[in-house]
């Protein structure tokens, strides 16, 4: 990464900001997640940037900050409610779940460098903040103990900072050691010796263009300006990011921050905000219109279009006329309703997207599910890219996309072992790319317990997955459908159909490599639910009911429709877990809407024809857990695909992702417009006041008989109509179905 900067000193005053009447900006709210179920406390909470972005920007600018407990506050985007700046820098992500990544390049304004301080040594002078910081599209401020008040604006690849000093000594450190970055490729949480380019260990940080590098704390990189000034002063500083070149990286500041005014820069990414992402769905905002629900859909949109990054013209590591995006974080999270939501509204990133992951299948030999600082990794269960495509592929994304290479690409991750990259954290298998448990899942058809950790979630996601290399298939290798179709039957090798559990019977089940199971462990729990488990990030419990590709089989397995719904029903009997989720885990249910694998469940009654009961339960679960003020989101944000489950339930739709279908919920909003590539699609709501509960449903005008629509039927243009009461009946003939039903 290359780094250029440009520092002047000038006093100014800003007037107040204001918000013109179509400015669906002014109804973000850019803290919404900040803040976990401990007031001031980040722990549990969305794990969100908090600064100034443009929509999938390079630069993210904004604060980067140490609380305590460390280990309670380090799942974050740089920023804590309450802790000390440590820096201020133009790399960050959002809402990723993991460890800060980026923090870099980095300031510090300062208003002494004496002792104590040690400018090599950030604990020595970070700063507590004052007052409240502020915030808004493309804007960000906060006020420093020290005195100095730092605001912030940022374009694609730029940022501009300006610095208010008291009178009096006036410094700004520029550190490009203390967050630990290299040159390259890197990703986060495991140690350096696993993310340099051959495996072998990189003792210290180094920087390319002047062969320079920084190690210990007595040999770091960095630079001090300093000023003396009898009267307040502020001072401005421009910087420009590329991963290419110093050239580039001043172009960049040239040409997007043209002039000195912060201002100016900040309009300009509120209205790209508006113009490219806010303007997609709208609503009444006058003085009947639902404040609080008009934040929860401007900010559920703010969060979702954060990351990943869009790098074209910015990648290191190859040169190719394909597009580049970086910052996948991952896959796991976003294949479930976000991909879907782009699909609608941003087609063009959308196709770039696709476009980017394959191309780095074909220099690097597979897709990501995970990716950051240009490298590939932390693989949660399945090969989730995969999943990805086939949603965009059957709902008939094509323009310049290679799918000929796409299917390619996902025949790889379905054939292809990877190399172990002995991660300390699962050595068992890669959890760089692909599926690690490749072997049992084509020898045994299903993977085994005591071979592989995870065994239980990675029999359903490879199922999850197979079905979508099935679809792309179908259109790309129709000799291939029926292999891959029979493989996404493979959760059914690892049902067990005697095992009981708080009076249910049969359930996936850890198996071993004998082919027996393991019938003592306790299906309700996970251990830590992390990457030694057998299952990630929810219970055997839980992945039991995720075979959206199948509920026929399923719904079969658990003793037909009304044993299903039974068992459904208890999922949502408060009191029930016993799991230990940490920071994703604040619920008393076995559900839990706080983790992805949980997202579709509440609507499984649509596949036994009570979508009244889905509707129920998803109005229950948004109204308990999602609200517009800092702890607005029940738990990690996870790249915006959280927001984005309360955006679908805002507009009373949810996509059956590698399907082209999408379930009818209940809106919450009574008449929205969604903008498409080639039309409109308006919901409206009539009888909204009376209830949440469906008596019938329009589709372009005609009676609709079936709880889903699919993507050629509104998806280009259309309108759904939903008359809404108070009365939960069953309205519809027909449930979704099943696509990927096999019988073994």
């Amino acid at each position: 990464m290359h780094l250029t900067f440009l520092i002047s000193f000038i006093i100014l005053c800003y007037a107040s900001q204001t918000f013109g009447q179509d400015d669906l900006s002014q109804y973000v709210n850019p803290f919404l997640g900040s803040v976990g179920p401990t007031a001031g406390q980040a722990y549990g909470g969305g794990d969100i940037f908090v600064g100034a972005a443009l929509p999938f920007g390079v630069v993210k600018f904004g604060i980067d900050t140490h609380d305590s407990p460390a280990n309670e506050s380090a799942n974050n985007g740089g920023y804590t409610p309450n802790g000390n700046v440590t820096g201020i820098s133009l790399l960050h992500e959002s809402g990723t779940g993991g460890g800060p990544k980026y923090g870099f390049p980095a300031q510090m304004p300062l208003t002494s460098v004496a002792a104590p301080v040690n400018i090599l040594d950030n604990q020595t002078y970070w700063q507590p903040r004052v007052g409240n910081d502020s915030a808004l599209i493309g804007y960000y401020r906060t006020s420093l103990q020290n005195g100095v008040t730092a605001e912030l604006s940022a374009t694609r690849h730029a940022g501009i900072a300006e610095y208010s000093f008291p009178p009096g000594e006036q410094h700004i450190l520029v550190d490009l050691s203390h967050t630990q970055t290299f040159s390259g490729r890197n990703t986060f949480p495991v140690g350096r010796y696993f993310r340099t380019f051959d495996g072998h260990p990189v003792p210290n940080p180094t920087f390319g263009g002047s062969s320079a590098s920084s190690g210990p704390l007595g040999d770091c990189i960095g630079a001090l300006f300093s000023w003396n000034a009898t009267t307040a002063t502020t001072i401005r500083s421009r910087i420009g990011v590329s991963f290419i070149s110093t050239e580039k990286a001043c172009h960049f500041k040239e040409d997007e921050i043209p002039n000195w005014n912060l201002n100016v820069t900040a309009q300009a990414a509120r209205d790209e905000w508006n113009r490219d992402v806010f303007s997609k769905i709208q609503t009444s905002t006058d003085a009947s219109a639902n404040r609080t629900l008009l934040t929860m859909l401007y900010s559920a949109l703010y969060f979702s279009h954060l990351i990943p990054s869009e790098r074209s013209g910015e990648n290191p590591l190859w040169t190719s006329d394909e597009p580049y995006w970086d910052d996948f974080y991952t896959m796991w999270d976003l294949f479930r309703n976000t991909a879907s939501l782009w699909h609608l509204i941003q087609p063009s990133y959308y196709e770039g997207m696709i476009r980017a992951v394959i191309d780095i299948w074909r220099h690097e030999g597979y897709m990501p599910d995970g990716r950051s600082g240009n490298y590939n990794g932390l693989v949660q269960g399945g090969s989730n890219a995969d999943n990805v495509l086939a949603d965009a592929y059957v709902k008939g994304l094509r323009g310049a996309i290679n799918w000929t290479d796409g299917y390619q690409a996902l025949v790889t991750d379905a054939e292809i072992t990877p190399l172990n990259d002995n991660n300390p954290v699962d050595p068992t298998g890669s959890l760089k790319e692909g599926r690690s448990a490749l072997d049992d899942w084509k020898n045994l058809g299903y993977v085994s317990a005591d071979n592989n950790n995870r065994a239980v979630s990675k029999s359903q996601e490879y199922s999850v997955n197979d079905f979508a290399v099935a679809q792309i298939a179908k259109g790309e290798a129709p000799a291939d459908v029926a292999k891959y179709l029979n493989r996404s039957a493979g959760w059914q090798r690892s049902w067990d159909h005697d095992v009981e559990s708080r009076g249910f019977r049969g359930f996936l089940t850890p198996r071993l490599a004998n082919g027996s199971f393991n019938e003592s462990y306790e299906l309700t729990q996970c251990g830590d639910c992390n990457w030694a488990d057998v299952s990630y990030e929810a219970t055997p419990f839980e992945y039991s009911f995720i075979v959206p590709h199948d509920m026929e089989t399923l719904i079969d397995f658990m003793g037909g429709p009304d044993e299903f719904e039974r068992r459904l029903d208890y999922m949502f009997q408060p009191n029930t877990t016993t799991a230990s989720l940490g920071p994703n885990g604040a619920t008393t249910t076995l559900m839990n809407i706080g983790d992805e694998p949980d997202f579709l469940t509440p609507y499984l009654y649509h596949f036994i024809q009570k979508s009244h009961k889905s509707v129920s339960r998803v109005h229950q679960l948004f109204q308990d857990n999602f609200n517009a003020g800092l702890q607005g989101v029940p738990g990690n944000s996870d790249a915006g695909a959280l927001n984005t489950w309360g955006l679908w339930a805002m507009l009373g739709l949810y996509p059956l992702a590698t399907t082209p279908v999408y379930l009818l919920g209940s809106p919450l909003l009574s008449d929205v417009n969604v903008t498409l590539e080639t039309g409109t699609l308006r919901i409206r709501a009539y009888g909204i006041e009376e209830g949440m509960f469906v008596q019938r449903v329009k589709v372009n005008g005609t009676d609709w008989r079936k709880n889903y629509v699919e993507h050629g039927d509104v998806m280009n243009g259309g309108e759904i109509e939903f008359y809404l009461g108070s009365e939960e009946k069953v309205w519809e003939d027909e449930g979704p179905p099943s696509l990927g039903h096999v019988e073994l």
